[in-house]
């Protein structure tokens, strides 16, 4: 069984590039911790292995809500990256959001149709 962590970003928000990498490291790092608590045995596959990351996009705050509901759905450890507002977006602002590490195949049946940043 494959598995991967998929972060999912906004691109409505006007962030530059080292925004964007900041936003995703946070929520890869944070995805990760919480799957290291809820899904321990995911976690350990995934991070003695690949640990595939996969970077794709949404265009509005909605589309990323949508994402974040269906993932929960089907019971995905799932984390929301707020910005801190000290640089180029107002505090709060939701800016992307992490998906596991979980089984490949449950992630692609919320992320599938999602185009890659």
């Amino acid at each position: 069984m494959d598995f991967k962590q998929v972060i999912v970003v906004r691109r409505d928000l006007g962030m530059g590039t080292g925004k964007i990498a900041a936003q995703v490291a946070h929520a890869a790092v944070m995805a990760a911790d919480k799957t290291r608590q809820k899904k321990p045995d995911w976690f350990e596959y995934w991070f003695n292995r690949s640990q595939a990351k996969v970077v794709v996009k949404v265009r509005s705050l909605d589309e990323l809500i949508e994402v974040r509901k269906r993932a929960e759905s089907l019971k995905l450890p799932v984390v929301q990256v707020q910005d801190a507002g000290l640089t180029q977006i107002p505090a709060g602002t939701s800016t992307c959001i992490g998906i596991g590490p979980a089984p490949s195949e449950l992630i692609d049946k919320v992320t599938r149709d999602l185009k890659l940043l």
